[in-house]
Protein backbone atom coordinates (compact mmCIF):
# COMPACT_ATOMS: atom_id res chain seq x y z
CA UNK A 1 0.00 0.00 0.00
CA UNK A 2 1.44 3.52 -0.66
CA UNK A 3 2.78 6.09 1.45
CA UNK A 4 -0.26 9.00 1.46
CA UNK A 5 1.28 12.18 0.96
CA UNK A 6 0.04 15.42 2.41
CA UNK A 7 0.96 18.65 2.35
CA UNK A 8 1.49 21.38 4.86
CA UNK A 9 -1.32 23.35 3.41
CA UNK A 10 -3.69 20.32 3.99
CA UNK A 11 -2.65 19.74 7.12
CA UNK A 12 -3.30 23.25 8.42
CA UNK A 13 -6.82 22.59 6.96
CA UNK A 14 -7.29 19.61 8.71
CA UNK A 15 -5.83 21.89 11.98
CA UNK A 16 -8.41 24.30 11.40
CA UNK A 17 -10.74 22.32 10.81
CA UNK A 18 -10.65 20.17 13.75
CA UNK A 19 -10.39 23.30 16.39
CA UNK A 20 -13.54 24.61 14.95
CA UNK A 21 -15.30 21.32 16.03
CA UNK A 22 -13.76 22.02 19.35
CA UNK A 23 -14.10 18.13 20.17
CA UNK A 24 -10.54 17.92 22.08
CA UNK A 25 -8.46 20.80 23.98
CA UNK A 26 -6.68 23.17 21.58
CA UNK A 27 -3.16 22.19 23.95
CA UNK A 28 -4.36 18.16 22.79
CA UNK A 29 -4.61 19.38 19.43
CA UNK A 30 -1.74 20.90 19.00
CA UNK A 31 0.13 18.46 20.68
CA UNK A 32 -1.62 15.66 18.13
CA UNK A 33 -0.24 18.45 15.04
CA UNK A 34 2.90 18.57 16.43
CA UNK A 35 2.96 22.43 16.65
CA UNK A 36 3.27 25.13 19.46
CA UNK A 37 0.14 26.88 20.73
CA UNK A 38 1.49 29.82 19.39
CA UNK A 39 1.29 28.70 15.78
CA UNK A 40 -2.20 27.17 16.56
CA UNK A 41 -3.80 30.40 17.39
CA UNK A 42 -2.11 32.08 14.89
CA UNK A 43 -3.64 29.43 11.72
CA UNK A 44 -6.73 29.67 13.48
CA UNK A 45 -6.69 33.87 13.48
CA UNK A 46 -5.64 33.67 9.85
CA UNK A 47 -8.68 31.54 9.07
CA UNK A 48 -11.48 33.50 10.97
CA UNK A 49 -10.39 37.15 8.82
CA UNK A 50 -9.24 35.33 5.60
CA UNK A 51 -10.43 31.71 5.16
CA UNK A 52 -8.58 29.01 3.82
CA UNK A 53 -6.31 31.86 1.48
CA UNK A 54 -5.03 33.01 5.08
CA UNK A 55 -3.23 29.24 5.82
CA UNK A 56 -0.86 29.87 2.53
CA UNK A 57 2.72 29.89 2.86
CA UNK A 58 3.62 33.84 3.51
CA UNK A 59 7.11 35.78 3.17
CA UNK A 60 9.32 35.92 6.34
CA UNK A 61 10.82 38.92 5.17
CA UNK A 62 10.72 41.64 7.42
CA UNK A 63 8.09 44.38 7.09
CA UNK A 64 10.19 47.48 7.44
CA UNK A 65 13.94 47.70 6.99
CA UNK A 66 16.31 49.54 8.98
CA UNK A 67 18.95 50.29 6.18
CA UNK A 68 16.22 50.53 3.63
CA UNK A 69 16.43 53.04 0.36
CA UNK A 70 14.42 56.51 1.72
CA UNK A 71 11.91 57.35 -0.77
CA UNK A 72 13.54 60.48 -1.14
CA UNK A 73 16.74 58.85 -2.27
CA UNK A 74 14.85 56.67 -4.47
CA UNK A 75 12.95 59.66 -6.33
CA UNK A 76 16.07 61.51 -6.93
CA UNK A 77 17.60 58.19 -8.40
CA UNK A 78 14.66 57.90 -10.57
CA UNK A 79 14.26 61.72 -11.62
CA UNK A 80 18.50 61.47 -12.68
CA UNK A 81 17.78 58.71 -14.13
CA UNK A 82 14.79 60.28 -16.45
CA UNK A 83 17.03 63.50 -17.22
CA UNK A 84 19.96 60.74 -18.51
CA UNK A 85 18.27 57.89 -19.70
CA UNK A 86 21.83 56.40 -20.76
CA UNK A 87 23.71 56.55 -17.12
CA UNK A 88 24.31 53.89 -15.44
CA UNK A 89 24.26 53.21 -11.54
CA UNK A 90 27.83 53.99 -11.40
CA UNK A 91 27.72 57.78 -13.07
CA UNK A 92 23.69 58.44 -11.08
CA UNK A 93 25.90 57.38 -7.69
CA UNK A 94 28.96 59.59 -8.72
CA UNK A 95 26.38 62.54 -9.89
CA UNK A 96 24.33 62.23 -6.86
CA UNK A 97 26.98 62.34 -4.51
CA UNK A 98 28.50 65.44 -5.62
CA UNK A 99 24.74 67.43 -5.81
CA UNK A 100 23.98 66.60 -2.82
CA UNK A 101 27.62 65.99 -0.56
CA UNK A 102 25.58 65.23 2.92
CA UNK A 103 24.07 62.33 2.40
CA UNK A 104 25.15 58.88 1.88
CA UNK A 105 24.04 57.11 -1.26
CA UNK A 106 23.30 53.65 -1.52
CA UNK A 107 25.82 50.88 -3.30
CA UNK A 108 26.02 51.05 -7.36
CA UNK A 109 24.15 47.75 -6.78
CA UNK A 110 21.50 48.88 -4.95
CA UNK A 111 21.15 51.90 -7.73
CA UNK A 112 20.94 49.22 -10.11
CA UNK A 113 17.93 47.07 -8.16
CA UNK A 114 16.19 50.77 -7.84
CA UNK A 115 16.47 51.19 -12.02
CA UNK A 116 15.54 47.37 -12.39
CA UNK A 117 12.35 46.93 -10.16
CA UNK A 118 10.87 50.10 -12.01
CA UNK A 119 11.61 49.08 -15.77
CA UNK A 120 14.06 51.29 -16.48
CA UNK A 121 16.75 48.81 -17.51
CA UNK A 122 17.30 47.19 -21.04
CA UNK A 123 19.12 44.31 -21.20
CA UNK A 124 21.69 44.33 -23.67
CA UNK A 125 22.92 41.60 -25.34
CA UNK A 126 26.76 40.70 -24.32
CA UNK A 127 29.72 41.49 -27.38
CA UNK A 128 33.07 39.96 -27.44
CA UNK A 129 35.44 42.89 -26.37
CA UNK A 130 38.40 42.78 -28.93
CA UNK A 131 41.93 44.50 -27.35
CA UNK A 132 42.99 47.60 -29.38
CA UNK A 133 45.79 47.55 -30.87
CA UNK A 134 47.50 50.76 -30.66
CA UNK A 135 50.91 50.33 -32.89
CA UNK A 136 53.01 52.98 -33.22
CA UNK A 137 50.17 55.45 -32.15
CA UNK A 138 50.99 57.92 -29.42
CA UNK A 139 49.72 56.99 -25.99
CA UNK A 140 46.55 59.52 -24.85
CA UNK A 141 48.02 60.06 -21.38
CA UNK A 142 47.99 63.93 -21.35
CA UNK A 143 45.44 66.76 -22.27
CA UNK A 144 45.99 67.54 -25.98
CA UNK A 145 48.56 65.02 -26.73
CA UNK A 146 45.88 63.42 -29.23
CA UNK A 147 43.05 64.44 -30.31
CA UNK A 148 40.07 62.15 -31.93
CA UNK A 149 38.33 63.50 -35.06
CA UNK A 150 35.66 61.98 -37.22
CA UNK A 151 32.18 61.62 -38.35
CA UNK A 152 29.34 60.65 -36.43
CA UNK A 153 27.44 58.90 -39.31
CA UNK A 154 24.80 60.81 -41.08
CA UNK A 155 20.88 60.20 -40.09
CA UNK A 156 17.91 62.63 -41.60
CA UNK A 157 16.00 64.52 -39.03
CA UNK A 158 12.40 65.09 -38.78
CA UNK A 159 11.75 67.23 -41.81
CA UNK A 160 14.15 64.95 -43.94
CA UNK A 161 17.35 66.83 -44.18
CA UNK A 162 20.33 65.22 -43.76
CA UNK A 163 22.59 65.81 -40.89
CA UNK A 164 26.43 65.23 -40.87
CA UNK A 165 27.76 65.46 -37.34
CA UNK A 166 31.74 66.40 -36.73
CA UNK A 167 33.01 65.47 -33.29
CA UNK A 168 36.42 66.58 -32.01
CA UNK A 169 37.73 65.16 -28.48
CA UNK A 170 40.76 65.26 -26.13
CA UNK A 171 41.73 61.75 -25.96
CA UNK A 172 43.11 62.14 -22.99
CA UNK A 173 40.73 63.80 -20.97
CA UNK A 174 37.40 62.94 -22.96
CA UNK A 175 36.71 66.70 -22.87
CA UNK A 176 34.78 67.38 -26.21
CA UNK A 177 35.63 70.47 -28.21
CA UNK A 178 33.56 70.65 -31.41
CA UNK A 179 29.94 68.61 -31.68
CA UNK A 180 28.57 70.40 -34.85
CA UNK A 181 26.85 69.20 -38.34
CA UNK A 182 28.60 70.23 -41.13
CA UNK A 183 27.08 70.58 -44.83
CA UNK A 184 29.77 68.12 -46.25
CA UNK A 185 32.48 66.23 -45.58
CA UNK A 186 34.65 67.88 -47.01
CA UNK A 187 37.92 70.06 -46.65
CA UNK A 188 36.36 73.23 -47.04
CA UNK A 189 33.53 72.81 -44.24
CA UNK A 190 35.57 70.75 -42.00
CA UNK A 191 38.58 73.63 -41.56
CA UNK A 192 36.86 76.52 -40.68
CA UNK A 193 34.95 74.22 -37.69
CA UNK A 194 39.16 72.69 -36.71
CA UNK A 195 40.45 76.37 -36.95
CA UNK A 196 37.92 77.58 -34.48
CA UNK A 197 39.00 74.67 -31.98
CA UNK A 198 42.38 75.94 -32.79
CA UNK A 199 41.62 79.86 -31.55
CA UNK A 200 40.27 78.79 -28.75
CA UNK A 201 41.97 75.56 -27.21
CA UNK A 202 45.38 75.74 -29.03
CA UNK A 203 47.42 72.92 -31.10
CA UNK A 204 47.47 69.78 -29.68
CA UNK A 205 50.33 67.02 -30.61
CA UNK A 206 48.59 65.26 -33.25
CA UNK A 207 44.79 64.75 -34.56
CA UNK A 208 43.82 61.07 -35.06
CA UNK A 209 41.24 60.28 -37.59
CA UNK A 210 40.05 57.30 -39.96
CA UNK A 211 41.14 57.03 -43.68
CA UNK A 212 38.20 58.62 -45.02
CA UNK A 213 37.38 62.25 -46.41
CA UNK A 214 38.58 64.75 -45.71
CA UNK A 215 41.45 63.48 -43.35
CA UNK A 216 43.05 61.02 -45.60
CA UNK A 217 42.61 60.24 -49.59
CA UNK A 218 44.35 57.45 -51.73
CA UNK A 219 47.28 59.97 -52.90
CA UNK A 220 51.21 58.48 -51.96
CA UNK A 221 50.68 58.46 -47.87
CA UNK A 222 47.36 58.95 -47.88
CA UNK A 223 47.91 62.89 -47.57
CA UNK A 224 44.45 64.90 -48.43
CA UNK A 225 44.56 68.73 -48.57
CA UNK A 226 43.58 68.64 -44.51
CA UNK A 227 46.38 66.70 -43.47
CA UNK A 228 48.89 68.58 -45.69
CA UNK A 229 47.94 71.67 -43.91
CA UNK A 230 47.71 70.18 -40.08
CA UNK A 231 51.78 69.26 -41.54
CA UNK A 232 52.24 72.64 -41.86
CA UNK A 233 50.89 73.36 -38.49
CA UNK A 234 53.31 71.15 -36.58
CA UNK A 235 49.83 68.55 -35.87
CA UNK A 236 51.06 65.04 -36.87
CA UNK A 237 47.78 63.55 -38.86
CA UNK A 238 47.42 60.28 -37.23
CA UNK A 239 45.50 57.05 -38.95
CA UNK A 240 44.04 54.01 -37.65
CA UNK A 241 44.45 50.87 -39.51
CA UNK A 242 41.45 50.60 -42.43
CA UNK A 243 38.73 48.44 -40.89
CA UNK A 244 40.19 49.12 -37.09
CA UNK A 245 37.88 51.50 -35.39
CA UNK A 246 38.72 50.49 -31.77
CA UNK A 247 42.18 52.10 -32.66
CA UNK A 248 40.20 55.52 -32.06
CA UNK A 249 37.88 53.24 -29.23
CA UNK A 250 37.49 56.40 -26.76
CA UNK A 251 36.36 58.68 -29.68
CA UNK A 252 34.16 56.13 -30.78
CA UNK A 253 32.19 55.37 -27.80
CA UNK A 254 31.83 59.18 -27.68
CA UNK A 255 29.51 58.70 -30.60
CA UNK A 256 27.40 56.14 -28.94
CA UNK A 257 26.91 58.50 -26.09
CA UNK A 258 26.02 61.33 -28.93
CA UNK A 259 23.39 58.86 -30.59
CA UNK A 260 21.46 57.84 -27.78
CA UNK A 261 21.30 60.99 -26.05
CA UNK A 262 21.10 63.35 -28.81
CA UNK A 263 19.14 61.56 -32.34
CA UNK A 264 17.27 58.45 -30.88
CA UNK A 265 14.86 59.81 -32.80
CA UNK A 266 16.12 62.92 -34.24
CA UNK A 267 15.09 66.68 -33.43
CA UNK A 268 12.68 67.91 -35.93
CA UNK A 269 15.28 69.90 -38.38
CA UNK A 270 18.80 71.00 -38.34
CA UNK A 271 18.37 73.91 -35.77
CA UNK A 272 16.57 71.66 -33.34
CA UNK A 273 19.52 69.13 -33.86
CA UNK A 274 22.26 71.24 -32.76
CA UNK A 275 20.79 72.49 -29.83
CA UNK A 276 20.67 69.47 -28.71
CA UNK A 277 24.49 68.64 -29.91
CA UNK A 278 25.11 72.11 -27.89
CA UNK A 279 23.10 70.83 -24.84
CA UNK A 280 24.91 67.15 -25.02
CA UNK A 281 28.19 68.76 -25.08
CA UNK A 282 28.06 71.03 -22.15
CA UNK A 283 26.26 67.95 -20.05
CA UNK A 284 29.40 65.64 -21.46
CA UNK A 285 32.09 68.16 -20.26
CA UNK A 286 30.42 69.42 -17.45
CA UNK A 287 28.22 67.16 -15.47
CA UNK A 288 28.81 63.50 -16.65
CA UNK A 289 30.82 61.39 -14.48
CA UNK A 290 33.49 59.26 -16.50
CA UNK A 291 34.69 56.28 -15.09
CA UNK A 292 38.33 56.50 -16.68
CA UNK A 293 38.52 59.86 -15.00
CA UNK A 294 37.50 58.48 -11.40
CA UNK A 295 33.82 59.28 -12.08
CA UNK A 296 34.72 62.80 -12.62
CA UNK A 297 33.88 65.09 -16.10
CA UNK A 298 36.09 66.12 -18.16
CA UNK A 299 35.85 69.60 -17.90
CA UNK A 300 37.98 69.30 -14.31
CA UNK A 301 40.96 67.69 -16.11
CA UNK A 302 41.50 69.21 -19.51
CA UNK A 303 43.21 72.80 -19.98
CA UNK A 304 44.09 74.78 -23.24
CA UNK A 305 47.51 73.50 -24.80
CA UNK A 306 50.01 75.97 -24.31
CA UNK A 307 50.54 75.75 -27.92
CA UNK A 308 48.74 79.00 -29.53
CA UNK A 309 47.59 78.68 -33.08
CA UNK A 310 48.43 81.86 -34.53
CA UNK A 311 47.65 80.91 -38.25
CA UNK A 312 51.06 80.47 -39.69
CA UNK A 313 51.63 77.65 -42.25
CA UNK A 314 55.89 76.63 -42.11
CA UNK A 315 57.41 74.25 -44.58
CA UNK A 316 59.46 71.17 -43.64
CA UNK A 317 63.14 71.85 -43.45
CA UNK A 318 65.20 68.83 -45.18
CA UNK A 319 68.85 67.72 -44.35
CA UNK A 320 71.52 68.94 -46.57
CA UNK A 321 71.42 65.97 -48.47
CA UNK A 322 68.30 65.42 -49.71
CA UNK A 323 67.78 66.75 -53.11
CA UNK A 324 64.61 69.35 -52.25
CA UNK A 325 62.41 69.60 -55.49
CA UNK A 326 58.89 71.82 -55.24
CA UNK A 327 55.70 69.92 -56.79
CA UNK A 328 54.06 71.51 -59.44
CA UNK A 329 50.33 73.01 -59.14
CA UNK A 330 48.92 70.23 -61.27
CA UNK A 331 50.62 68.18 -58.55
CA UNK A 332 53.48 66.63 -60.88
CA UNK A 333 57.21 66.30 -59.89
CA UNK A 334 59.78 66.76 -63.02
CA UNK A 335 62.59 64.24 -62.02
CA UNK A 336 65.17 63.35 -64.20
CA UNK A 337 63.64 65.05 -67.30
CA UNK A 338 60.17 63.33 -66.50
CA UNK A 339 57.14 64.02 -64.78
CA UNK A 340 55.80 62.06 -62.09
CA UNK A 341 52.20 62.99 -60.77
CA UNK A 342 52.19 62.57 -57.06
CA UNK A 343 48.81 64.46 -56.28
CA UNK A 344 47.23 68.03 -56.56
CA UNK A 345 47.28 68.36 -52.18
CA UNK A 346 51.10 68.91 -52.49
CA UNK A 347 50.91 71.79 -54.83
CA UNK A 348 53.65 73.82 -54.31
CA UNK A 349 54.68 71.94 -51.27
CA UNK A 350 58.98 70.83 -50.78
CA UNK A 351 59.16 67.28 -51.05
CA UNK A 352 62.54 65.45 -50.31
CA UNK A 353 64.18 62.70 -52.67
CA UNK A 354 66.76 60.63 -50.77
CA UNK A 355 68.63 58.24 -52.27
CA UNK A 356 68.59 54.87 -50.30
CA UNK A 357 70.26 52.44 -53.04
CA UNK A 358 72.50 53.13 -56.19
CA UNK A 359 69.18 53.14 -58.44
CA UNK A 360 66.13 53.87 -55.76
CA UNK A 361 65.13 57.26 -54.10
CA UNK A 362 62.85 57.51 -51.69
CA UNK A 363 60.29 60.53 -51.85
CA UNK A 364 58.80 62.06 -48.59
CA UNK A 365 56.98 65.11 -47.89
CA UNK A 366 57.98 66.15 -43.63
CA UNK A 367 57.73 62.59 -42.20
CA UNK A 368 55.58 61.22 -44.87
CA UNK A 369 56.83 58.48 -46.69
CA UNK A 370 55.60 59.35 -50.13
CA UNK A 371 57.17 56.16 -51.92
CA UNK A 372 60.12 55.04 -54.23
CA UNK A 373 61.65 56.46 -57.45
CA UNK A 374 63.88 53.87 -59.39
CA UNK A 375 66.77 54.68 -62.46
CA UNK A 376 64.04 54.90 -64.53
CA UNK A 377 62.02 57.23 -62.72
CA UNK A 378 59.25 54.97 -62.22
CA UNK A 379 57.18 55.82 -59.22
CA UNK A 380 56.14 53.43 -56.98
CA UNK A 381 53.59 55.33 -54.65
CA UNK A 382 53.00 54.69 -51.27
CA UNK A 383 49.70 54.47 -50.05
CA UNK A 384 47.73 55.31 -47.02
CA UNK A 385 51.42 55.68 -44.85
CA UNK A 386 50.76 57.08 -41.54
CA UNK A 387 53.41 59.04 -39.82
CA UNK A 388 55.62 57.55 -37.55
CA UNK A 389 54.50 58.98 -34.62
CA UNK A 390 58.25 59.23 -33.15
CA UNK A 391 59.01 61.17 -35.38
CA UNK A 392 59.14 65.09 -35.01
CA UNK A 393 58.30 67.48 -37.14
CA UNK A 394 60.88 69.04 -39.36
CA UNK A 395 60.31 72.82 -39.17
CA UNK A 396 62.88 75.19 -38.13
CA UNK A 397 63.10 76.31 -34.43
CA UNK A 398 60.49 79.30 -33.76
Amino acid sequence: MPWKATSAMDERVRFVMDAERQETSFAALCRRYGVSRQAGYEWACRYREEGVLGLSERSRARHTQAHATSRSMVKAIVRLRSKHPSWGPKKLRARLQREYRGLVWPAVSTIGSVLAQRGLVVARRPRFRVAAMVGSLRACDEANTVWGIDFKGWFRTGDGRRCEPLSLSDLATRYVLRLQAVPRTSFDDVWPLLEAAFREYGLPVAIRSDNGTPFASSAPGGLSRLAVKLIKLGVVPERIAPGKPQQNGRHERLHLSVKLETANPPAANLRAQQRRFDRFQRMFNEERPHEALKLTPPAEHYQPSERVYTGRLREPVYDAECDVRRVRQGGELRWRGKLIFLTEALAGEPVAITQIADNDWRLSYATVDLGSIDSNAKFTARRGGACPAATPQPFPPG
